[in-house]
């Protein structure tokens, strides 16, 4: 009896363990939209600590991102760790793609689970949706790290050469990638030192398990972040 084996699979479950071990629960909230956003909030919320939002980028879910950094937080923070929309198991069935969208629904959910205020770290594509929470609901947003966030792109920048990814669209495909060749061009992208030889069946199965589902979606995340972006019309926040 032949049986599939999944390192990623394998390597999922194993982040789920330790967030648990961490004092995190998993949890699905219905913002009662057709929007379900899940998110590892604190198994019991300490009034007496400040509260940590961690916001994920592209890639995998947000275990992937922030699982080896758990440990420096949690002693200090209510940490919680959402699954932006289309990735995990956060979906919706609203057409909104854009940032402050997805910070709209962050926020929802932060205040269904009883936060109102908080500090924020957004990586990357989290940083973009970070930004935007801290323009709308500056009241919430006490203080915000932005990673490897360029926040003030704008939508020529791409055209006029400021990246290696000259097309939105090839970038779309990197971010998102479907082959093993696409996963190593982003690998490159997104490590200092890039991880070499990897055999392309562990790579076949992280994207099986990682970044099969919801492409057309994420993909339409990526274009709306440039759309119309224009830096004299992005809100200044002082968090």
């Amino acid at each position: 009896m032949v049986t599939c084996f999944s390192v990623t699979a394998s390597r999922d479950r194993l982040y789920r363990y330790s967030f648990a071990y961490a004092g995190l629960r998993s949890v699905s909230t219905d913002l009662g939209d057709g929007t379900i956003m899940h998110c590892w909030v604190p198994k019991k919320h300490k009034h007496g600590k400040p509260t940590l939002l961690l916001v994920h980028g592209f890639g995998a879910n947000a275990m992937w991102q922030y699982g080896e950094l758990l440990r420096h937080f949690v002693p200090r923070f209510n940490v919680y760790v959402p699954d932006l929309l289309f990735f995990g198991d956060s979906t919706t069935t609203r057409p909104e793609r854009t940032e402050q969208f997805q910070a709209q629904c962050v926020m929802r959910l932060m205040e269904l689970h009883g936060v109102s205020r908080m500090s924020l770290v957004g990586i990357s594509y989290g940083g973009f949706v970070g930004y935007s929470m801290a323009a709308q609901f500056p009241e919430a947003v006490e203080r915000l790290v932005l990673c490897c966030a360029g926040v003030c792109v704008e939508e020529k920048d791409m055209e006029e050469g400021l990246f290696r990814v000259s097309d939105l669209e090839e970038a779309a495909s990197i971010l998102t990638p479907q082959t093993p060749d696409k996963l190593r061009e982003l690998m490159g992208f997104a490590f200092a030192k890039p991880f070499k030889g990897v055999p392309s069946c562990f790579l076949s199965d992280f994207i099986h398990v990682m970044c099969a589902d919801h492409v057309k979606e994420k993909r339409e995340l990526i274009r709306a972040i440039l759309k119309g972006r224009q830096l004299s019309n992005i809100p200044k926040v002082t968090q």
